[in-house]
């Protein structure tokens, strides 16, 4: 009964009704979810969800697999979907018999209220990146976690070139902003600033992702205190 109740705090019984496979903890809620590659099919998981936002994914893919805890993007990889990096559409859970994305239930409520209330008040500066053909530095606004994330992501492909840029469709062809012009990096405080405690982060939860597996990102999410 208190685990019930709990559970109402989460999600309301109307909201859970539908969904396979409930099953109601003293923090969290569980529910049986998947993620499908088109080579090998369905690979079976539970997904717990937390009140402070915390996704955690224990595998079953098969009687052997060991695979505890993991991030959603940490699954979505293991089960080897092809199209990865977008786990939110891509691992699902069943709703009424169907597979629905998680996009499309309740079940993110928590962990996107973590991320909306984490990122409030906090400024990044924009950081330039080199393309590793040409070696051109390119600018990344870093406005919003999306951004942030598209930073991230770029600075983690060893492989990253010009033709990968996001804002505009460039190639190694077109010059780089000017120095002076670099110097401008988008801090609150003052145009050319060099760097401060307003613009440079050591890592909070704008610029960090529970869902990315890379030494910074586990580091800062298993040690960090929140921001």
């Amino acid at each position: 009964m208190e685990g019930q109740c709990r559970s109402k705090e989460l999600f309301s019984e109307e909201e859970l009704r539908e969904i396979s496979e409930v099953i109601v903890g003293d923090d969290h809620v569980e529910v049986m979810c998947g993620c499908t590659s088109h080579r090998f099919g369905d690979a079976i998981a539970r997904l717990r969800v937390f009140s402070d936002g915390d996704l955690q994914i224990s595998c079953q893919c098969t009687p052997a697999c060991l695979e505890d805890k993991l991030t959603p993007a940490a699954f979505e990889k293991h089960s080897e979907r092809e199209t990865s990096r977008n786990w939110k559409n891509n691992v699902w859970v069943f709703v009424g018999g169907d597979k629905v994305p998680l996009s499309k239930t309740v079940l993110l409520r928590y962990y996107n209220q973590s991320l909306k209330n984490s990122s409030k008040g906090f400024n990044h500066r924009d950081e330039l990146l080199g393309c590793s053909k040409c070696g051109k530095q390119r600018r990344f606004r870093m406005r919003n976690r999306g951004e942030c994330r598209t930073h991230h992501d770029a600075m983690a492909d060893p492989n990253w070139t010009c033709c990968d840029y996001p804002y505009d469709k460039i190639t190694c062809e077109e010059e780089e902003e000017r120095g002076s012009r670099k110097v401008y990096r988008g801090c609150t405080r003052s145009p050319s600033c060099r760097g401060c405690t307003s613009c440079v982060c050591f890592g909070c939860k704008l610029c960090r992702f529970s869902d990315c597996n890379c030494q910074t990102c586990l580091d800062f999410t298993n040690n960090a205190q929140p921001i």
